[in-house]
C-alpha cells in the first residue's frame, strides 16, 4: 500500500476551496437577497477593522522608539484618522455604506475612462488596433454611465458582485469535491 505525500496538501487544498466557496455562495446569496443588509454589514466590518487599525498605529507611534519623531507622530496622526473614521462609520452605518457604494462607484467609472483613453494612447503598440479602439470605447462609455449615474451604478456593481460570488462559490465547492484527497 502506497501513501502519496500530496495527500495532507490535497485535502487542505480541498477543504480550502469547499469552505472557500460556502462562504462565498453564503455571502453572494446575501448580497443578492438583502442587499442593504448586506452593505450595512460590510461597512460594519470595515468600521471594525479602521477602529483596531488605528489602534495599531497609534500604539506603534507610542512604542516605536527607534523611529524619528516625524514618523511617530505621524503614525499617531494616521491612526487617529482611522479610529475618528470607523467610529463615525459606526454611528451612521446606513449613510457611511450608501457614501461607499457611491465612492467606489465614481471611482471604478473614473478608472475605466482613464483605462479606455490609455488604451487609444497605446494605439500604436497594439497588435490589434481594432479591438483596442473597440475596448477603449466600451471602457470609456462604462464610465461614464457609472460616474453620470453613481446610485444606479453601484446597485448594479452590487448586484453583479453578488451573482459573481455565487456562481464562483459553487464552482469552487464542485472543484473542491472533484479534488481526490
Amino acid at each position: 500500500m502506497t501513501t502519496s505525500t500530496f495527500t495532507p496538501v490535497a485535502k487542505g487544498m480541498r477543504a480550502a476551496l469547499i469552505i472557500g466557496g460556502l462562504i462565498a455562495v453564503a455571502f453572494g446569496i446575501a448580497v443578492l437577497v438583502w442587499p442593504g443588509k448586506t452593505a450595512v454589514v460590510v461597512t460594519g466590518v470595515i468600521a471594525v477593522w479602521a477602529i483596531i487599525a488605528g489602534l495599531i498605529y497609534i500604539g506603534m507611534s507610542f512604542a516605536s522608539t527607534s523611529q524619528s519623531t516625524g514618523s511617530r507622530v505621524g503614525h499617531g496622526l494616521l491612526g487617529l484618522l482611522y479610529v475618528v473614521a470607523g467610529i463615525y462609520a459606526f454611528a451612521s452605518l446606513q449613510q457611511s455604506a450608501a457614501f461607499l457604494g457611491i465612492f467606489v462607484t465614481v471611482l471604478i467609472g473614473v478608472m475605466w475612462i482613464f483605462e479606455g483613453f490609455t488604451a487609444l494612447f497605446s494605439l500604436e503598440e497594439a497588435s490589434s488596433k481594432g479591438l483596442t479602439i473597440f475596448f477603449a470605447i466600451i471602457s470609456v462609455l462604462a464610465g461614464i454611465s457609472l460616474v453620470s449615474t453613481p446610485l444606479w451604478g453601484a446597485g448594479f456593481l452590487w448586484w453583479l458582485a453578488g451573482i459573481a460570488l455565487l456562481v464562483l462559490g459553487i464552482l469552487n465547492v464542485v472543484r473542491g469535491f472533484s479534488i481526490k484527497a
